[in-house]
C-alpha cells in the first residue's frame, strides 16, 4: 500500500514537473515570437530610412549675371528677394551640356536637378549680395528621381526609375566627371516640410514637437505634483474624495483621441487658441498626461516610510515644510520617472494633434510656440500618405528619429531614479 502511494505521488510530481516545463517552453515561445517581431520591425525600419541621411548632390558653376538675374549694381534686399535666380540656376546647368539645343531636351535636363539649386543660390546672392557678376562653385541637390536612382546604384540594387534613357546618360556624363557624390543630409534636421522629397525636413517637426512638450510640462507637472499632494497627505476620505481618485484612474485608460475632441471643443472653440499650434497642441497633451503624473507621484509619496514624517514633525516642522523639505525629496525619484515616461507617452502621440489641426502642411519652421506648426509623429502620418519613394524613406527616417528620442528619455528616466536615490540615501 505505501508503495502503491509512493508510485502515485511519483507520477504527480512528474506531471507537476511536466506542466511547470510546458509552462516555461510557453512562456520563451512567446518571447521569442514578440522578439522577432520586434527585430524584423526594427530591421524593415532602419534598413528603409538610413538612405534618408544621405543627399546626392552636385557641385557646379553659377554664373551670377545681373542682367539675368535682373537686380541693379547696387541690389536693395527687396530686389533680392525678387531676383531671378532660376533663370541663372537653369542658364550654369545647361552650360554643362551644351550640345542640348532642343527646349523639350532642356526641360528634361533640367529635371536632374533640384529646386533646392535656385533656393540655395537666392541664399547665397542674399548673404553674400557683392558675388553678383561673378562665378561662384556651389553644391546644391539633386532631384528625388535622380537621388533615388543614384543611391540604387551604390548600394546595387535595381530599382524602377523615372529617368528616361538620356537622363541616365547626362547623370552618368556628371558622374564621370567627378560633380555628383553623396554627402550626409543636414537638410534633413534643418528644412521643414516640402512638396519635394529631396527638401522635406523634420527640422520644423522637430521644434514644434520641443515646444509642444516643453508646454505640455510646464502645465502638467505642477498641476500634477500639486493634485497628488493634495490627495496623499491632505484630503479626506470622502465620497467627493472617492470620485475625484476614480475619475482620475479612469482619465489614464481613455483614449488619446478623446482628449483630441476636448481640446477641439474647448480650447480651440471655447477659448479661441489659435490652431495648428505647439501651444493648443501642449495643453491638449498636458490633460492627457496629467492623470499619469499624479498617480505616479501618489505612488511615489506612498512608497516614502511614515518616520520620516514623524520626525520631521517631531523636529518642529510644520506639515507643509515636511512636505517639501522631506516627503518630495524622497518621492522625487518615482516622479520624476513618471513624468519622463507620460512624456514620452505624449511624444507618440498623433490622434489629439490631429483633432486641433497641426496635421497642416507647414513649410516654415516655427519660432514661437504660437507659431503654426506640427509635430514628429503628425510628418510621419503625412508622409506615410504619399506615395513617392523619396517620402517611403523619409517616413521610415522619422520614425528612427522619433525612436531615438523615445530611448533617450527612457534612458533619462532610469538615471534619474537611480541618481535620485543615491542622493536621498
Amino acid at each position: 500500500m505505501h508503495n502503491l502511494d509512493s508510485t502515485i505521488q511519483q507520477k504527480r510530481d512528474r506531471r507537476r514537473m511536466f506542466a511547470d516545463l510546458r509552462f516555461r517552453a510557453y512562456g520563451i515561445f512567446g518571447l521569442l515570437i514578440a522578439g522577432s517581431a520586434l527585430l524584423f520591425l526594427l530591421v524593415n525600419i532602419f534598413s528603409t530610412g538610413y538612405d534618408a541621411f544621405r543627399q546626392t548632390v552636385i557641385t557646379m558653376e553659377f554664373n551670377i549675371d545681373a542682367d539675368v538675374l535682373d537686380v541693379s549694381a547696387m541690389p536693395s534686399t527687396e530686389e533680392l528677394q525678387e531676383a531671378n535666380t532660376l533663370k541663372v540656376a537653369k542658364n550654369s546647368f545647361y552650360a554643362l551640356f551644351p550640345e542640348v539645343k532642343k527646349r523639350k531636351n532642356k526641360r528634361s535636363l533640367y529635371k536632374l536637378i533640384s529646386l533646392g539649386a535656385e533656393l540655395d543660390l537666392r541664399d547665397h546672392i542674399r548673404l553674400q549680395p557683392e558675388s553678383i557678376g561673378s562665378t561662384v562653385t556651389l553644391t546644391v541637390p539633386m532631384s528625388s528621381d535622380v537621388d533615388q536612382y543614384f543611391k540604387a546604384g551604390l548600394n546595387g540594387e535595381e530599382i524602377k526609375s523615372r529617368l528616361n534613357e538620356k537622363q541616365k546618360a547626362w547623370l552618368q556624363t556628371l558622374v564621370d566627371n567627378g560633380q555628383v557624390t553623396t554627402r550626409f543630409n543636414t537638410d534633413f534636421f534643418t528644412h521643414a516640410d516640402s512638396r519635394y522629397p529631396e527638401l522635406a525636413g523634420i527640422g520644423g517637426a522637430m521644434v514644434g514637437t520641443m515646444y509642444t512638450l516643453l508646454i505640455c510640462l510646464l502645465i502638467a507637472f505642477p498641476l500634477g505634483v500639486a493634485a497628488a499632494i493634495y490627495l496623499e497627505e491632505f484630503s479626506r476620505d470622502t465620497f467627493l474624495t472617492r470620485i475625484i481618485e476614480a475619475n482620475i484612474n479612469n482619465l489614464a485608460a481613455v483614449p488619446s483621441v478623446i482628449f483630441g475632441l476636448l481640446g477641439l471643443a474647448v480650447i480651440l472653440n471655447v477659448f479661441g487658441l489659435p490652431r495648428s499650434t505647439p501651444l493648443a497642441g501642449g495643453i491638449v497633451l498636458a490633460l492627457m498626461t496629467l492623470p499619469t503624473i499624479i498617480i505616479a507621484c501618489r505612488s511615489a509619496i506612498k512608497t516614502v516610510p511614515p518616520s520620516i514624517r514623524e520626525a520631521g514633525m517631531a523636529m518642529g516642522a510644520s506639515p507643509i515644510q515636511v512636505i517639501f523639505h522631506h516627503v518630495m525629496p524622497a518621492a522625487m525619484s518615482g516622479t520624476l520617472t513618471g513624468t519622463i515616461i507620460g512624456l514620452a507617452q505624449a511624444l507618440g502621440e498623433t490622434a489629439p494633434l490631429l483633432m486641433i489641426g497641426m496635421v497642416a502642411f507647414i513649410a516654415n519652421v516655427p519660432s514661437m510656440p504660437n507659431d503654426p506648426a506640427t509635430a514628429l509623429p503628425v510628418q510621419i502620418y503625412l508622409w506615410a500618405e504619399s506615395a513617392e519613394r523619396g517620402f517611403v524613406e523619409k517616413t521610415a527616417a522619422a520614425i528612427m528619429v522619433i525612436i531615438v528620442f523615445l530611448i533617450a528619455m527612457n534612458l533619462l528616466a532610469v538615471i534619474l531614479r537611480n541618481r535620485t536615490r543615491i542622493s536621498n540615501k
